[in-house]
């Protein structure tokens, strides 16, 4: 069996995120997968065998229920093509069902290609009427993400003296971060009074706390190392993949220890991707992360469980803006979900195209410098469900 690390991506491509009722959920496919395929200097009909990550294919454009609207769009037949969905980590979790075929040797080139068409539906088919009608016939009702993680933020602020003005600060950096990014949804720097003066959704999270419903693909084409045509590729590889489902539907609506301070999940993938990549220090050994901020206070939270600091002290992060462009450890100069958007399928390999930039050197005006390592972040559910990434410039 290979290693890991001689899976490596030689081809990425991202739509534009945003509001695109102009383009359609195959338009979205064929733009991701063709800017993709030619970063790789390969043929269509080179790839051997492909992921399709959609979350949601019951609601809006009714697309993405199997392979075949993969197939459809890029003509791309013959090959084995499967449908993924595992919540927000369905785009990570394309990348490593495709890293898993190339080292079993099913196929020598592989695609992995998310997309979502979220704002094509009526106000009222939103995704919590569909999680109340076709989730868990109990446990659902009631729920909201924002709600949710309005209950983390709280616990936040009592157990670490986290102060609100801490959480608005990862929206306003995430929006000065997004400003520079031609492909986010939202470009536009705020300040810290205007994410806290804007309409409160769940106390005390706002709507600038919460990413917006957004359209959008990315993909990637990944190879085994030893099939690198290092005269037309500019690989970047994969070093560590980390899955986690560490909790059902009760928990932690129903778990007496659960603290609302963590998610497990989270905690598990990492450690998984960190044995993986050789990574014993993250904070010293990555350059930049891209984190799951559907709301402000999950890249809080995923400061710890990601080991970045000790449990109490990531407020010290972003008070210090160590995870600002410039900072020790950027997060998510991409502008993250607050910022791009979060088209739920697209999302994790969105995140993997983005740092694949920074290491290729190719990010432009908010590139982070000497970056050799980096790594993504998804968190799915109730918190249940995490992937975690680590990419590497070299083998």
């Amino acid at each position: 069996m290979s290693k890991l690390t001689d899976i490596a991506i030689i081809g990425i491509g991202v739509t534009r995120f945003g509001e695109l009722f102009h383009q359609s959920y195959d338009d979205l496919v064929r733009d991701a997968a063709l800017q993709a395929v030619k970063d790789a200097g390969i043929n269509m009909d080179e790839i051997g065998a492909a992921w399709l990550s959609t979350a949601f294919p019951e609601i809006g454009v009714f697309k993405g229920r199997s392979g075949m609207d993969l197939s459809e769009p890029l003509s791309l037949y013959n090959i084995p093509v499967t449908r993924v969905s595992n919540f927000c980590a369905s785009g990570a979790d394309a990348i490593r069902n495709a890293v898993n075929a190339l080292r079993a040797g099913e196929c020598d080139v592989a695609m992995a290609l998310g997309v979502e068409k979220l704002r094509d539906r009526q106000p009222q088919d939103s995704i919590v009427k569909m999680m109340v009608e076709y989730g868990h016939p109990f446990l659902q009702k009631g729920f909201t993400a924002a709600g949710t993680f309005a209950v983390y933020a709280n616990r936040m602020m009592h157990e670490f003296g986290v102060k609100r003005e801490d959480i608005a600060a990862i929206s306003a950096k995430n929006h000065f971060h997004g400003s520079m990014n031609d492909k986010a949804h939202h470009r536009k720097a705020c300040s810290i009074e205007e994410v806290m003066a804007s309409p409160m959704v769940a106390n005390p999270l706002t709507v600038m706390d919460s990413c917006p419903t957004t359209d959008g693909a990315a993909c990637v084409i990944l190879v085994r190392a030893a099939d690198i045509d290092k005269s037309k590729h500019n690989p970047v590889y994969i070093k560590g993949i980390g899955l986690s489902i560490s909790t059902g539907w009760d928990l932690p609506f129903f778990d007496p220890n659960h603290d609302f301070l963590s998610f497990e999940a989270t905690r598990t993938a990492a450690a998984t991707a960190y044995r993986q990549a050789g990574i014993t220090n993250p904070i010293e050994e990555i350059d930049m992360i891209e984190v799951h901020d559907c709301f402000s206070i999950v890249e809080l939270l995923t400061y710890e469980d990601l080991g970045l600091c000790a449990r109490g002290e990531a407020k010290d992060l972003i008070r210090g803006k160590e995870t600002q462009l410039g900072g020790k450890i950027p997060v998510n100069v991409s502008g993250g979900l607050l910022s791009c958007g979060h088209p739920v399928g697209a999302t994790g390999i969105r995140m993997v195209v983005e740092v694949a930039n920074h290491l290729r050197g190719n990010a432009g005006e908010r590139q982070v410098k000497n970056a050799k390592r980096g790594m993504t972040h998804n968190i799915g559910g109730p918190g249940a469900i995490a992937s975690v990434i680590v990419l590497g410039s070299d083998i």
